[in-house]
């Protein structure tokens, strides 16, 4: 089995010195390899190409046949490294807990202890009888969270 240390070796030389980042290298028991990496603007086809040409020309498919796939990792998929979260500031995110709860917000900064979010919660005034909507920002540790994902509101 080919070994992903080995592959995230491979991409972080290629990548060393430019705007992308490497999200995650997949390999399952029958040598599918996959790679997601991201840039701040997105990346493109020529750049996952570029990628790919250079992790292919440097395993062996006499020794070990394998599938290589690279792209971005789109959408949805979940946040896993820095570069996910600073991409996505000023954007609406999904927020799962640990504890379950789900919560959507528009991501506002992030530092090495977590991020803060703006998002709106229903609160029942002291004294009022009903909720109303209140504006929130607060700061989430990442210890918190189970995972954070972009998400599209039409």
């Amino acid at each position: 089995m080919i070994d992903a240390l080995k592959i995230e070796q491979l991409v972080t030389e290629n990548i060393q010195g430019t705007e992308m980042f490497l999200v995650e290298v997949k390999v399952d028991a029958h040598n599918h390899i996959t790679i997601y990496l991201d840039t701040p603007q997105g990346i493109s086809i020529d750049q996952c190409v570029e990628i790919s040409r250079h992790v292919e020309h440097s395993l062996d498919r006499e020794a070990e046949d394998f599938a290589l796939e690279v792209s971005s990792p789109g959408i949805g998929y979940p946040f896993k490294v820095m570069g996910q979260y600073q991409k996505t500031i000023g954007r609406t995110v999904e927020v799962l807990f640990n504890v379950g709860t789900k919560i959507k917000g528009t991501l506002k900064a992030v530092n090495a202890e977590g991020f803060t979010l703006n998002y709106t919660a229903k609160e029942k005034p002291e004294g009022a009888k009903r909720a109303v909507l209140v504006e929130k920002e607060e700061l989430i540790g990442f210890a918190l969270i189970k995972s954070v994902k972009e998400i599209i509101i039409f």
